[in-house]
């Protein structure tokens, strides 16, 4: 069977992007997702992602890890989905998409796509890191030496050693400017660096605010494959109207002979 596929890429953090309208795609299959995202046998990605009918909204997301497993939100996938939504034609410059922590809202602001992510009641501060859930579980660290840090090891070893089983994403930050934090981030699912997280720059952002490390609401992240920001409001229940903000775009289509 061959099967039309996009790539697309939002600040380095790319996915591989399937319009499953038709339910072609045949979903939970761990082997056939670890071999398309595999970067030397397959087409190589951050996941996979299926855009599927729901009967509510304008589409729903369906992602998958690379090593196969569906998982929880991605901020950077689902700004990549609304903007691969657009190119065949299902929106135009808004969407409101389901996913796995509910219900999200897009629009189009020139070049990049805003993407309103859940609201968070609750960021835990600990001595020397913070932790929430940001449509997806963040372990947030401000450390001195984020350049020569080895992510890989010291990600794995706190997403297994501190997390357990589940795990956690791990994030290394460190501040700039008032407004602005450099952020490396480990992920669980690719089970190393990636170039950028939007699920995990937001918990960032929060968790800066949170500490008092910054007193903006607007916060900016730059990360290895590029400049993120996010917005929010914070109250005394915690923190809404959360928007994760950058580019998304398209790096090249092709047909799958599954």
């Amino acid at each position: 069977m061959k099967l039309q596929f996009y790539k697309y890429q939002g600040t380095g953090n790319d996915f591989i992007m399937i319009d499953n309208r038709d339910m072609l795609f045949s979903k939970n299959d761990t082997k056939l997702v670890q071999r398309l995202c595999d970067r030397k046998f397959g087409i190589g990605a951050d996941g996979l992602i299926l855009l599927e009918n729901d009967d509510d909204t304008d589409f729903k997301m369906v992602y998958y890890n690379a090593d196969g497993n569906q998982s929880t939100m991605c901020g950077n996938g689902g700004r990549c989905l609304v903007a691969f939504a657009k190119e065949i034609g299902v929106i135009s410059d808004r969407a409101e998409f389901m996913a796995v922590d509910g219900l999200h809202r897009a629009e189009f602001q020139n070049d990049e796509v805003v993407l309103e992510m859940q609201p968070v009641d609750l960021v835990e501060n600990f001595e020397g890191y913070s932790y929430l859930d940001t449509g997806s579980p963040h372990h947030v660290q401000l450390i001195d030496n984020l350049e020569s840090l080895d992510v890989k090891q010291e990600g794995s070893r706190l997403r297994y050693g501190k997390y357990g089983k589940a795990g956690s994403n791990i994030n290394f930050v460190k501040k700039l400017k008032d407004d602005l934090f450099a952020v490396r981030t480990y992920e669980r699912g690719v089970e190393d660096e990636t170039l950028s997280c939007g699920t995990g720059v937001t918990a960032v952002a929060l968790a800066m605010y949170d500490r008092g490390y910054t007193k903006n609401s607007a916060v900016g992240l730059e990360t290895p494959g590029g400049r993120l920001e996010v917005l929010f409001e914070a109250n005394d229940k915690g923190y809404k109207n959360i928007k994760l903000k950058g580019k998304a775009e398209k790096v090249f289509e092709g047909i799958l002979e599954l």
